[in-house]
């Protein structure tokens, strides 16, 4: 079960430009939520909003084959998104250049659908998180475009790489952008603060007199020489927290009836038939012609006229072939044969034994990196690039995507008894246990120890033990994350330490290959638990849930 900020697999890529009807419905349904949080804040909440994410996903279906780099299908996607967004832009400009006066002309929004005001309730935020999405309402429509590509990359939903396609641009040349725009967004966050100041400074309330309270950018330059020269309003700006630290919590806005049935699979053969966005577009036969490389037209209908039926058919030109005089049985067909899917999930709380000492691990599959990173519940620690949770209730929450390396250290010398395992939880997204290394399992003898000694104890202190049904820790255990989560310390009984780094792909490889030294260390090589697919292990007490980590069941849960 994939959330719609979860990255897409390159595999799924591949397999729908191959003709995978449902890979390709899938990506669409991955990325649906997405490209409507991206319009709706570039356009703020316009009428046009589901018209162009219809046609962002028109042209996905029409052109999914020229995809070069399939790791980079989030930024192609949002590419087609941008290029639709200022399009729509142009259009709407010289429409309204036509019509009104050129100093009176602004975007005509929805006031039903402020995408801002919708993010503010339907989240409940408050606070300085209610701020910088106010905030946004001031920022230029390239910028709010740019907001949203960069909070996506905050939120580990994207990387830099797919923001720079996005925009069409360089990683270089995107980072001067990102500078550009995090300097308009704390501008407009200081106006938003000292407009809303109670008692508001008497000079801003003569500045504001005559302003019709639709942000803009005449009045953010205007009311920007007013704070950097009032000692007053000056002064709201100064206690402001970095934006990424509040968008990194913030959830995407759920999607409206419009488009939330554009995301949800339907009988196989009918096709995708959305509401106000898919009604449009008769995706179901085009996808097949699309990815085949056939002609087909896509088929439209007015929405004010009645719905028409679901076709059962469009008709795609086939190249005419010499008559044949024999016939012989068609082969079953690839998806026919093809075997189900594994759904994420469907691999959890297994228990495994130890494989032999000297068994070299299988490759570690690739799987996109480079985004993760802490963003809460951290204590300070002499070494910046590790997290220690060496008390209870002590956690941090990760976001993005890459690897983890949890250092497990069971101290037998301080305390022994039942190990409390740490849970994941506040799962939003995909977690992987990939692979289990650092040369032992912690329950392999010691070699030169006294006779009975483990990682888990010995005859002097004792021995730790572990839950019913529980996977026997190693060293170092390694999981991959596509999302977020939190991980907490719920030590009682048994004393553990757990250092948690983030790491890569290559250093994972190289300590799983770590040959073992016959009477000493490494003990074991280590072991590849990921087949590079949704079918690689969960890890175990794992769950969607946020409540209280104590009481999270020692089970992992992720309906």
């Amino acid at each position: 079960m994939r959330g719609t900020e979860a990255l897409v697999p390159v595999e799924r890529v591949a397999a729908a430009q191959r003709g995978d009807r449902e890979a390709l419905q899938r990506l669409i349904s991955d990325h649906l939520a997405m490209l409507y949080n991206v319009a709706g804040r570039a356009l703020g909440g316009h009428a046009d909003v589901d018209d162009v994410v219809q046609e962002t996903l028109l042209r996905v279906v029409e052109n999914i084959r020229s995809v070069r780099e399939p790791a980079r299908f989030s930024g192609w996607i949002l590419a087609i998104l941008h290029r639709q967004v200022a399009d729509r832009m142009r259009r709407r400009h010289a429409s309204t250049a036509r019509t009104t006066p050129l100093d009176a002309a602004r975007e005509v929004a929805d006031p039903e659908a402020d995408f801002a005001e919708a993010t503010i309730l339907r989240l409940g935020l408050s606070g300085q998180r209610r701020q910088v999405v106010e905030a946004v309402r001031w920022l230029d429509p390239g910028d709010r475009f740019l907001l949203s590509l960069w909070w996506l990359e905050v939120a580990g939903t994207i990387s830099r790489a797919d923001l720079a396609t996005g925009l069409g641009t360089g990683a270089g040349h995107a980072a001067v952008r990102i500078k550009r725009m995090r300097d308009q967004l704390d501008l407009s966050r200081h106006i938003v603060e000292a407009l809303e100041a109670d008692p508001r400074c008497p000079d801003l309330a003569d500045v504001v007199a005559t302003w019709d309270g639709e942000p803009g950018p005449v009045w953010r330059k205007r009311l920007g020489r007013h704070l950097r020269d009032c000692r007053t309003c000056s002064a709201y700006g100064r206690g402001l927290a970095p934006p990424e630290a509040l968008l990194a919590g913030l959830a995407m806005l759920p999607l409206p009836p419009s488009l939330a049935a554009a995301s949800m699979p339907v009988a196989a053969g009918a096709g995708w038939l959305g509401g106000s966005v898919l009604t449009k577009i008769v995706v179901g036969a085009a996808v097949a012609a699309a990815v085949s490389g056939a002609t087909v037209a896509a088929v439209r209908h007015d929405p004010a006229s009645p719905p028409a039926a679901a076709p059962t058919a469009v008709p795609v030109p086939v190249p005419a072939t010499k008559p044949t005089t024999s016939r012989a049985a068609p082969a079953p067909s690839r998806s026919a044969t093809r075997a189900p899917a594994v759904r994420y999930g469907s691999v959890v709380d297994v228990a495994d034994p130890a494989p032999p000492a000297g068994r070299k691990p299988g490759k570690l599959p690739v799987r996109p990196e480079g985004t993760l990173a802490v963003t809460a519940g951290v204590d300070e620690d002499p070494r910046p690039e590790v997290v220690s949770l060496i008390r209870r209730g002590q956690y941090a929450t990760y976001r993005g995507r890459g690897y983890l390396r949890i250092e497990w250290s069971v101290a037998y010398t301080q305390r022994v008894g039942p190990v409390a395992m740490p849970p994941w939880t506040g799962l939003a997204g995909e977690l992987f246990h990939v692979a289990s290394g650092g040369g032992q399992r912690l329950d392999d003898p010691i070699p030169g120890a006294p006779a009975g000694t483990t990682g888990m104890g010995d005859p002097a202190h004792g021995r730790s033990v572990l839950p019913a049904g529980a996977q026997q820790m190693w060293h170092f255990e390694y999981y991959y994350l596509d999302g977020q989560v939190t991980l907490t310390s719920t030590e009682r009984g048994a004393d553990y330490n757990l250092y948690v780094h983030v790491v890569d792909r290559k250093s994972i490889d190289d300590d799983l290959r770590a040959a073992p030294v016959p009477g000493k260390f490494p003990i074991r090589y280590g072991l590849v638990r990921d087949p590079g697919t949704d079918a690689c292990p969960v890890p175990q007490y794992v769950t969607r849930a946020k409540a209280d980590p104590a009481t999270v069941a020692q089970r992992s849960h992720l309906d």
